[in-house]
């Protein structure tokens, strides 16, 4: 029986505003959770959004873990903040649902240590709708979501510029905000957190839209998106991350190596062969 702790978003709210009340605490490399970096036969926590970081993990877990003597733990949780608290708190060991550009405007605003480890998979962002069938539908007047944290929302953005939908000023790239935006063509972006994006795809004209979010609200990015990003030379690979100076301790390696074997990029290939996740092995780009 898999071994998954899942947690709601009101459990999740929750959290957050204790890790709130007990932020000028000093982390701890033991938890309740039963982290403890200094004991190697210890379970390495792992907290992953549930699709496809958790499903990739609970296949590590299920059938390579042993065979290097892991433990695994996987705490999957539908937010983007709490991972990187948990971990920088010394509560979880790991975490895996982020790319890099995320994770830097994360530490940065929030005062966090958390550094890669090894890239795993590219989940290609896309544009969906549940009321137009093709790109060339889109009018003025359309409303599209995207989202509002500040990585995602310049490759949204981006996206959408590379696709002809909007123009953006000269220079913006991958960290374009809206006020970069030179012609909406007369389209109304709309900021919305990125879990909350594809619920609410029936309210909205279109969406950009995660691919770990896609999936897990059963769109199939290489049949349903109107637009989707390219998957080669595609910076966006989400990886395993620890607290800085955790890149050492002996189970995040046998991880990182087995999130990179040749079991899990068959795994991947096997399971989304839409290519909704791709594997994107190696290490991290500085």
């Amino acid at each position: 029986m898999r071994n998954i702790i899942k947690i709601s978003a009101a459990v999740a709210a929750a959290a957050a505003l204790t890790l709130g009340a007990t932020a000028c605490s000093a982390p701890s490399d033991t938890s309740s959770s039963g982290n403890n970096k200094d004991d190697a036969s210890s379970p390495l926590v792992v907290a992953a959004s549930p699709t496809p970081h958790g499903t990739i993990l609970n296949f590590v877990k299920e059938k390579l873990a042993a065979k290097e003597g892991l433990k695994l733990e996987v705490k999957e949780l539908n937010d983007y903040t709490l991972p990187n608290q948990l971990t920088d708190k010394g509560e979880v060991g790991a975490n895996f649902f982020q790319h890099k550009p995320f994770l830097d405007e994360f530490n940065k605003k929030n005062g966090t240590h958390i550094v890669p480890v090894v890239n795993v998979a590219i989940e290609p962002l896309g544009l969906y709708s549940k009321k137009l069938k093709k790109l060339s539908d889109l009018k003025s007047g359309d409303t599209v979501a995207i989202p509002n944290d500040p990585s995602n929302q310049g490759r949204a953005l981006k996206l959408l510029a590379d696709n002809g939908v909007i123009a953006l000023k000269a220079g913006a790239g991958a960290t374009a905000k809206l006020a970069d935006v030179e012609d909406k063509k007369g389209l109304k972006l709309t900021e919305l957190e990125a879990p909350q994006i594809a619920p609410r795809l029936a309210d909205v004209d279109a969406a950009i839209i995660n691919g770990n979010f896609a999936i897990g609200a059963k769109l199939k990015p290489s049949e349903d998106a109107l637009a989707l990003e390219k998957a080669d030379g595609n910076p966006y690979a989400n990886f395993l991350a620890v607290k800085q100076g955790n890149e050492d301790d002996e189970r995040v390696k046998k991880l990182a190596k087995l999130l990179n074997s040749d079991e899990v990029k068959k795994f991947i290939e096997d399971k989304y062969k839409d290519g909704s996740v791709i594997p994107a092995f190696g290490p991290v780009k500085s």
